[in-house]
């Protein structure tokens, strides 16, 4: 096999021994190998300049950025970057801003590492993989509204275990405010009280704990 025909790949992940995992099971395909790996979003970002990978492996959860900014940042600067993301995460509005910021494809560490296998090839080829119980999140939650900037700033005062009065003190705005922000927060969540609403909020990705 030539050297024109294998899949160049970099992986950014801040765990070492999933790196270790992955590049011990792309090392054993004969049409891949790991040019590089980094732990942070910014080492990321500089090793793509570096190696220009065919693809790149992208953890959701960095220390320094998210992996979605790492995406946006080498993507101003290469546009046909192929970036998979892959994370423990299955929140469909982490999911949606991650292929909003163009990734192309979306998997789950509990995968069978054959998937992942065959997802690398996939996009390598040029397609866009998300996996089924992934589209199925997304699917669910399509057209539900999104949450305002002011929301979010109320939600997560919230699950910092805020009362309304601190919240808007905090904030700026009246107590009332913070009754009418909150009653829209639930209503497009669907949750019933405050306590549902940060655990539908968290599990979706709208917010991180």
């Amino acid at each position: 096999m030539t050297d024109s025909t294998i899949i160049r790949i970099l992986t950014v992940d801040d765990h070492p021994l999933l790196r270790e995992g992955i590049a011990t099971m792309i090392e054993s395909q004969t049409d891949m190998t790991i040019v590089s790996q980094a732990s942070t979003a910014t080492e990321g970002i500089q090793h793509y300049r570096t190696y220009r990978p065919d693809i790149t492996l992208m953890d959701l959860r960095l220390p320094d950025l998210s992996g979605i900014d790492a995406i946006i940042a080498i993507r101003a600067e290469f546009p046909e970057a192929r970036i998979i993301m892959l994370t423990m995460f299955e929140g469909d509005v982490e999911i949606r801003r991650a292929l909003d910021a163009g990734a192309r494809g979306y998997l789950l560490k509990n995968m069978p590492p054959s998937e992942l296998i065959q997802v690398i090839r996939q996009v390598h080829a040029g397609k866009l993989r998300v996996p089924p119980e992934v589209a199925t999140q997304l699917a669910e939650n399509i057209g539900s509204e999104s949450l305002t900037v002011r929301e979010l700033d109320v939600l997560r005062q919230v699950s910092g275990g805020n009362r309304n009065r601190d919240i808007g003190e905090h904030l700026g705005i009246s107590e009332e405010t913070v009754k009418v922000h909150l009653k829209h927060i639930m209503d497009k969540l669907g949750a019933k009280d405050r306590t549902q609403a940060i655990a539908i909020a968290v599990r979706r990705g709208v917010i991180q704990l």
